[in-house]
């Protein structure tokens, strides 16, 4: 009997269990068809990443970057440059000719260039070059970097969905690094302009280019600075006219990214990004753009005038810092101190002098001279600024109208075609803008008719530029005729140049 009791307890618990571990079961069962669709006949272990949970992650208003992405992707292009390869000069001594924004991306290692597809923003040892650019109107024209196009032969533009177009160069300014291309094509993407005096340090920001030959590459970052003088404009334009007030941003920008958009969260175009530095040619946290507030003016006036029209105030300015302000006895450390005016200056002429402070320009305060230079630069020679400034302890204002570099406020034309002078028998031509460009020259002369001049004697072959005559350079053909008559006072003058072909040359004449 007790067997039977233990039997029967037995199998009542094993029934129990059994209830237990099929309700268990039950409650964690899926529904039907769940599992058929989050594995694979072939491998049971494998799940797609379309069958998982959803991890969709909603960003914070502000810190989302995939509208202006989307945005601002379509309007960045391609820029594909060629160049006329020179047979007189080695491959290292074309790779230093780029200095020095060459160096800004390799330091002192001058890079292997590639024959095709090289991802360098320059020319390269095969010819080719590359760079990004910027559609800033619906019929085709486009802003990059001077430096992008610098000396190409021919440019080419390929846009986001793969079309391909010749462009034509509208107009380059050295100065600021801006270059405005032109495709015939309507009804193109293209980026607004935003404004970068409303940026702020901090703010997230959007690099869009081309770097290392991937096109629409975007990437995110902060503005870590604004303002900042690198120098080099300054290292690449002897004339010392370079203007330089970039956006700092830690986005990653590399070779290739060059001529290419920074925007904000909306997509609007706040700068062209420029420059890194970098000690071994790749991405180290620092990268600059041209400021939108500089690129618009830029633009304009190559549209409207083919050249840039450029404001000078005159002044020969110094950073405020302790040691001056301890030296000159100097009533604050803000502003910008004056240690001299050109003669004749917009400065000059409203009344400043030497030893005073400069504070502001139309109310924004200067603080450095890329500050002074960038709010100067958004102007043309007539316009009328405010100055605010200090003379010991006095607070003053004055209203200064600007200059142009001949110290005057009429409008600066491009050389027209037929501005060209007879001299010594030979015929000095204006340089086509152009031609310019693809020897990185500005200005500069082209005689022709040698050999029925008086030329002739100094060895000089039809078509070559004049561009320095002694130190002096040379911007127009009434130049040469000039500085030749200065030195026909029995000194002589040596005459510096180049040929279309990229050969340098120098002649002295009237000298034994």
């Amino acid at each position: 009997m007790q067997a039977k009791n233990m039997m029967l307890g037995l199998l009542t618990s094993a029934v129990l269990g059994g209830g237990v571990a099929v309700g268990g079961y039950k409650l964690l069962e899926t529904e039907p068809g769940t599992l058929a669709q989050t594995s694979v006949a072939s491998d049971p272990q494998v799940r797609y990443t379309s069958a998982m949970r959803s991890t969709a992650y909603a960003a914070p208003e502000g810190l989302n970057f995939v509208a202006a992405a989307a945005a601002v992707t379509p309007a960045v292009v391609h820029v594909m440059t060629e160049y006329k390869a020179d047979p007189q000069a080695s491959a290292q001594s074309r790779a230093m000719q780029m200095d020095p924004f060459l160096r800004q991306f390799f330091g002192d290692q001058i890079p292997q260039m590639r024959r095709r597809g090289g991802d360098d923003d320059e020319e390269s040892q095969g010819g080719q070059g590359s760079g990004s650019g910027v559609i800033i109107a619906a019929n085709g024209y486009i802003v990059t970097n001077n430096h992008v196009i610098d000396k190409a032969s021919k440019i080419t533009v390929v846009m986001d969905d793969k079309r391909k177009f010749d462009a034509e160069l509208v107009g380059a300014d050295p100065n600021t690094d801006l270059a405005v291309l032109k495709v015939k094509a309507d009804n193109l993407p293209f980026v607004k302009y935003g404004n970068s005096d409303e940026t702020k340090v901090g703010q997230w920001v959007l690099a869009v280019g081309n770097p290392f030959n991937l096109n629409s590459t975007v990437t995110a970052g902060i503005i870590s600075a604004k303002g900042r003088n690198i120098g080099i404009l300054a290292a690449h334009n002897h004339d010392n006219m370079g203007i330089e007030s970039y956006i700092q941003t830690d986005a990653v920008v590399n070779p290739g990214n060059s001529g290419g958009a920074l925007v904000n969260t909306n997509g609007d175009l706040i700068g062209i990004n420029s420059a890194i530095s970098s000690h071994t040619g790749s991405f180290e946290g620092y990268a600059f753009a041209v400021p939108s507030s500089i690129v618009s003016k830029v633009v304009d006036d190559l549209l409207k005038y083919k050249v840039v029209q450029r404001a000078l105030l005159g002044v020969h300015i110094q950073e405020v810092d302790a040691r001056l302000a301890s030296e000159k006895k100097l009533p604050t450390l803000n502003g910008v101190y004056v240690q001299g005016l050109n003669a004749n200056s917009a400065a000059a002429a409203a009344g400043l002098k030497m030893g005073d402070i400069i504070t502001d320009l139309n109310g924004v305060p200067v603080n450095t001279a890329a500050q002074l230079q960038e709010q100067v630069a958004r102007y043309r020679p007539g316009d009328k600024i405010k100055v605010g400034y200090l003379r010991g302890n006095d607070k003053l204002l004055t209203t200064a109208t600007l200059f142009n570099a001949s110290n005057t406020t009429a409008v600066v034309k491009e050389l027209p075609a037929d501005a060209a002078v007879k001299y010594e028998g030979a015929k000095i031509n204006p340089v086509a803008s152009r031609l310019q460009n693809q020897l990185g020259i500005e200005g500069g002369a082209q005689i022709t008719g040698i050999d029925k001049s008086n030329f002739r004697e100094t060895g000089m072959g039809d078509g070559f530029i004049i561009t320095r005559i002694d130190k002096n350079p040379v911007r127009k053909p009434a130049d040469v005729q000039a500085y030749l008559d200065q030195a026909k006072d029995g000194s002589g003058a040596l005459v510096e140049g180049v040929y279309p072909d990229g050969r340098k040359a120098y002649y002295p004449i009237g000298r034994e």
